[in-house]
C-alpha cells in the first residue's frame, strides 16, 4: 500500500510533463471575389430618325454642342474623320455635304429661293427669340431675311465642312445656328431625305 502511494504521484507528474499535441494550422483568411468592371455599351439612337420623334436639334445643341472655345472631343476635325463619322452615325455623307455646299452658295449669293429649297418642311426656326415652324418653301423665301439673319449668314459662309460638329442628331454649323439631318420617309431609310431641320439665332 505504501508502494502505491509513492508510485501514484510519480505517474501523475509524468502525465503532466507530456508535451501538448501540436496545434492544427489556422484556416486561411477568406479572400474577396475579384472585382469586374463592366464596359458600357454605346447606346445611341438610330440615325435618320425624324426630329419629331426625338429631342429637337436645337434642344440637343444646348446639351451636347461644344462651346466655341472648347470643342467637344467627339467632333471630328480632319476631312476623313468628318465624313466617316457622318457615314457611321447618319449615312450618306455626300448628300450631307451637297446640302452644306448648296446652303453656303445660296447664302453667299443671297439667293432666297435656292436656300428655301433646302429645308425639310415644316422646318423649325427660332428668330428673335421666337420658336416656330415654317410650313413651306414659299413662306421661307418670303421671310428669308428674318430667318437668315446677318449673323446666321456669316456663320454659314465662314463654316468649313471639315470642321462641322457631328452627332446622331445631325450636322451642326457654328454653335447650333443651323442643323442638317435626314428623315426616312415611311421608315425606308434607303430613300432618306437630307436637308436643313433647324435655323436659329
Amino acid at each position: 500500500m505504501r508502494a502505491i502511494r509513492i508510485l501514484l504521484p510519480t505517474l501523475l507528474l509524468a502525465a503532466c510533463s507530456q508535451p501538448a499535441p501540436p496545434a492544427t494550422d489556422a484556416a486561411p483568411a477568406p479572400t474577396s471575389p475579384p472585382t469586374t468592371t463592366a464596359t458600357p455599351s454605346e447606346d445611341a439612337p438610330a440615325a435618320g430618325m425624324s426630329p419629331d420623334a426625338v429631342a429637337t436639334p436645337a434642344e440637343a445643341a444646348a446639351q451636347t454642342a461644344p462651346a466655341a472655345s472648347a470643342p467637344d472631343a467627339s467632333a471630328d476635325s480632319s476631312e476623313g474623320d468628318v465624313r466617316q463619322r457622318i457615314e457611321r452615325l447618319l449615312g450618306d455623307a455626300p448628300r450631307y455635304e451637297a446640302v452644306f455646299t448648296a446652303l453656303q452658295k445660296g447664302v453667299a449669293a443671297h439667293d432666297a429661293k435656292a436656300v428655301a429649297a433646302l429645308p425639310l418642311y415644316p422646318v423649325s426656326v427660332n428668330v428673335g427669340g421666337k420658336k416656330r415652324k415654317v410650313a413651306d418653301a414659299a413662306t421661307f423665301e418670303r421671310e428669308y431675311d428674318r430667318i437668315i439673319t446677318a449673323d446666321i449668314a456669316k456663320t454659314i459662309t465662314e463654316q468649313k465642312f471639315d470642321d462641322v460638329f457631328v452627332n446622331w442628331q445631325g450636322v451642326m454649323l457654328g454653335n447650333g445656328q443651323v442643323w442638317i439631318n435626314g428623315i426616312c420617309p415611311a421608315n425606308d431609310c434607303t430613300k432618306a431625305k437630307v436637308g436643313i431641320v433647324t435655323v436659329q439665332d
